[in-house]
């Protein structure tokens, strides 16, 4: 007998989802330039000052070659800017350009517009009981064996 019930990974990989397409087409509408899902994410962990490719891919849980090709697209639109590392002279620091603060700026403001829209759909308790569970220390993942 098979279970059709999900897994709680499929579970939260559908919110992300419902979460990324809503973004993605409320941005288009507004004529913002067009990026990718995984364009996306990346504008979601990128420190203010400034963020490596090779720590961009760890956050994203990419790998640095597909972190590069995001960066890369988003420099080539205006919306990301490579600069020197002052801390190391080898490596280069990842920023949001003027436009891709105000692009960012838009985003943050559409993802908590859906946030109000999935309360008044699903409840504002469970929306709460959700956001304090995510945001709950979970700890280390298991180790094989431990």
């Amino acid at each position: 007998m098979t279970s059709t019930r999900s897994n709680l990974p499929q579970l939260l990989g559908a919110a992300r989802r419902w979460f990324d397409d809503a973004l993605l087409a409320a941005l288009e509408g507004a004529g913002a330039t067009p990026v990718s899902p995984t364009q996306a994410q990346l504008f979601a962990v990128l420190d203010e000052e400034g963020t490596t490719v090779s720590e961009l891919a760890r956050r994203m849980g990419v790998t640095r070659q597909t972190a590069h090709q995001a960066v890369h697209g988003l420099v080539s639109a205006g919306l990301l800017e490579q600069t020197p590392d002052p801390e190391s002279a080898r490596r280069r620091l990842i920023r949001r350009t003027p436009e891709g603060e105000r692009v960012h700026r838009r985003a943050e403001r559409i993802l908590d517009g859906l946030e109000d829209q999935l309360a008044e759909r699903i409840g504002r308790s469970a929306v709460a009981a959700l956001r304090a569970a995510l945001e709950a220390p979970w700890g280390r993942p298991p180790q094989a064996g431990a």
